[in-house]
């Protein structure tokens, strides 16, 4: 099967969901575990680990934004996808699990087959390897920073490590290679979520915020990362590339 060995850890508080999740995943050729809470989820995820992560928002002992937020800052499970679940359809929720961290959100009821569209964007996204993306591990310099697309750390000049998720860098790599020239939202969706997105989705300048925040580009307006209206958004610095140490 095209999934064999790729493995699914779900948290959802509904036996219901867990089921069917597990059972539609598993019969696509997924490897899947679902538990109940954010105590079994945190315990599996560092038994096991996994190669994307599904969280629902309300548990009966942490919510699921903990949980998001717990993975983003952890130094094995950062670049680990996830997708968050919810029966909230409040947009102020969702930009919430984005701003912590997580890579895509889908409201319930949701379409099994939409979901599963989702997972293989964004596990295609992170079979990607680093190592491809610079010639020779060569790292990015631009304006105060250096992103090693090997080991995919973000250093300041100063000497600050920044944590990168998936998102971050998929979406920084794709400016440092497009410097200067405007990013539509349309390509900036593939490079992050490996799909076109909907007109109402604020997914995109969720990302950009919140990789303007790593950068600390938070002058108004912003000075590295510019908006250009109706057109999308544009790094205005120069890239140049280095050689590893």
């Amino acid at each position: 099967m095209m999934h064999a060995g790729r493995s699914i850890l779900v948290v959802d508080d509904d036996p219901q969901t867990r089921k069917l999740l597990q059972t539609y995943l598993n019969n696509v050729g997924f490897r899947v575990q679902a538990v109940a809470n954010g105590k079994d989820f945190r315990r599996a995820l560092e038994k096991a680990g996994a190669d994307l992560a599904i969280l629902d928002v309300t548990l009966p002992d942490e919510n699921g934004f903990k949980l998001c937020q717990w993975m983003h800052e952890h130094p094995d499970f950062f670049q680990i996808p996830i997708i968050m679940l919810t029966a909230r359809v409040d947009e102020g929720n969702r930009v919430l699990g984005l701003e912590l961290g997580a890579d895509d959100y889908l409201c319930k009821p949701f379409s099994l087959r939409e979901l599963l569209a989702r997972i293989n964007a964004l596990l295609r996204r992170t079979s990607i390897s680093p190592k491809s993306a610079t010639v020779g591990g060569q790292v990015l310099a631009f304006s105060e920073w250096h992103l090693d697309t090997v080991s995919r750390r973000l250093t300041h000049l100063n000497g600050d490590e920044v944590i990168l998720t998936g998102t971050d860098f998929a979406l920084l790599k794709l400016f440092l290679d497009h410097p200067q020239q405007i990013l539509g939202r349309d390509t900036i969706g593939n490079a992050i979520r490996g799909r076109d997105m909907l007109p109402h989705e604020r997914g995109i300048d969720t990302a950009v915020y919140r990789l303007r925040q790593r950068l600390r580009d938070t002058a108004k307006p912003p000075r590295l990362i510019l908006t250009v209206r109706g057109g999308g958004y544009l790094l205005a610095a120069e890239v140049t590339l280095r050689n590893r140490t």
